[in-house]
């Protein structure tokens, strides 16, 4: 075989041991007794250890020294390939299974807490993930921002500075259409309770509605709604809440845009580098679109009210209409998965803010939650009233995924660059989604960005699908247009 064949047959299984550590996380949100938490924190830094040798194994060194690219998917391969190895040569691998196991425990310290209301019980776990994350960070960054080496794991290419400067452009029109909608008066709400059996079976209909081939994934329940895997096995999870069915539909639809880009993955890169999603903003894009320009727009949602009716009776919203604007509700809220659109992305900005300052030390983990709470207040004009409504309410932190949020936001960027080529491409699109049709536009994503997975960077991804570069300017102008019309404004 050639360097880069037997190259390639090393990363396969590596890659396949990867989705072995990936269904050990699945399991633990899911389905593992809480017992066990001992035990898992060891199996994961057991994986780590192994992940972490392979991917500094002397041999991919040499075989990549020697591989010879023979087209664009070797030379896609090889790109990750090399970033891996130059990223993981950098940390020591006693490092990589101490933050494995640390991370695996404190999940399960930060869902207690959570549930208690209880920020100090969670505080010296967190601090033990920001010490670990830092130290990480310094090994790969050398000389550059620690941050940025983060941020790069979930979205290569961006930097803190690019990003602030994108966000900075973003708040201004954020701000003032948030404060013309709040005072103008708003959709009637949606009030009652909806049985759990019939949220989840018309969740399960969303879900198939929107793409998502049960064969190769599954729906679960979790306190935080997740998809994990790729290639022949992705599963996602929700949840239900019994007054608000809305946070259970769209956090399925959310999801799925994350499964289906792994599911629409063309299958000659499965357990490959090229065989998942290419990087965390341009996941959330494809969730995000699923979720909002699609599935929030006037016209599914048209069909969404009669699905509801049929499920559930009448629910006390006059007309399809009337449902419309009820699910675009923008209203005061604590949680970031359940913010409107024209919200959502302030609650990713005051993360992006605390976590920077977090990992360069301006900000101790003594006094993150009170930093969380005066700039909740600042931004939203209302204080945080419990801590599972403020600094316990996301997962991230605890697992030490610090730079992953800003990807949220980023992803919603791309989102409106992806819709605004959409819609140019098939114009008519709203007499599908009238009928809870999404095949043509998810289609027209699967052929356009889905299915090239890690072929291409981040920006080239945007860019191939859209035929310009990313900016805020789409997102801007399709929220204006939207909460414009349905506000009278």
């Amino acid at each position: 075989m050639t360097a880069y064949q037997e190259l390639m047959t090393f990363q396969r299984e590596t890659e396949a041991l990867g989705q072995i550590a990936g269904r050990l996380g699945w399991d633990q949100e899911t389905m593992m007794p809480e017992g066990a938490t001992p035990q898992r924190a060891e199996e994961h830094g057991a994986m780590a250890n192994i992940l972490h040798a392979r991917r500094i194994d002397p041999r991919v060194g040499e075989w990549l020294a020697a591989a010879e690219p023979t087209d664009d998917v070797a030379a896609a391969n090889l790109r990750h390939i090399q970033r891996d190895f130059d990223r993981t040569s950098k940390v020591p691998a006693a490092l990589a299974a101490e933050l494995a196991k640390t991370t695996s425990l404190a999940h399960r310290v930060w869902a207690t807490a959570r549930a208690e209301e209880d920020v100090p019980a969670f505080l010296p776990i967190l601090q033990k993930v920001v010490d670990l994350r830092r130290e990480e960070a310094a090994a790969i960054a050398g000389n550059a921002d620690p941050y940025d080496a983060l941020l790069d794991s979930y979205e290569p290419g961006a930097t803190g500075a690019s990003l602030a400067a994108m966000f900075d452009a973003l708040r201004p029109r954020l701000v003032a259409l948030r404060s013309a909608i709040l005072d103008a008066p708003a959709p009637v709400e949606l009030t009652g309770t909806f049985d759990e059996a019939g949220q989840l079976a018309l969740s399960e209909k969303l879900a198939l509605a929107f793409g998502y081939n049960t064969q190769n994934g599954r729906i679960d329940k979790a306190v935080h709604p997740f998809s994990s895997g790729s290639g022949l096995d992705v599963r996602i999870t929700t949840r239900t809440s019994a007054d608000d069915p809305f946070n259970c539909f769209y956090s399925t639809v959310h999801e799925v845009g994350h499964a289906t880009y792994e599911q629409g993955i063309d299958k000659k890169h499965l357990l490959t580098p090229l065989g998942s999603g290419v990087s965390m903003g341009v996941h959330e894009s494809q969730s995000r679109i699923y979720e909002n320009q699609l599935g929030r727009s006037r016209a599914f949602t048209g069909w969404l009210y009669g699905q509801m009716r049929d499920t559930f009776g009448d629910f006390g919203i006059a007309d399809e209409e009337a449902f419309y604007a009820t699910v675009n509700r923008v209203s005061d809220g604590f949680i970031r998965t359940e913010a409107d659109e024209v919200q959502y992305n302030l609650h990713v900005l005051l993360r992006f803010d605390l976590e920077r300052a977090l990992m360069s030390g301006d900000l101790s983990v003594n006094n993150l939650e009170a930093a969380w709470n005066d700039r909740f207040k600042a931004d939203f004009g209302y204080a945080v009233d419990k801590p599972s409504n403020g600094i316990l309410q996301d997962v991230h932190w605890s697992e030490g995924l610090f730079g992953y949020f800003p990807t949220y936001t980023l992803g919603n960027v791309y989102a409106g660059c992806l819709h605004t080529a959409l819609r140019a491409a098939v114009p008519d699109l709203d007499s599908d989604l009238a009928k809870g049709d999404t095949s043509r536009a998810t289609g027209w994503l699967r052929e356009n960005l889905q299915q090239f997975g890690g072929l291409r960077t981040p920006l080239d991804t945007i860019k191939h699908a859209t035929g310009s570069a990313p900016s805020e300017g789409p997102l801007l102008d399709y929220l204006e247009a939207k909460f414009k019309g349905i506000y009278g404004l």
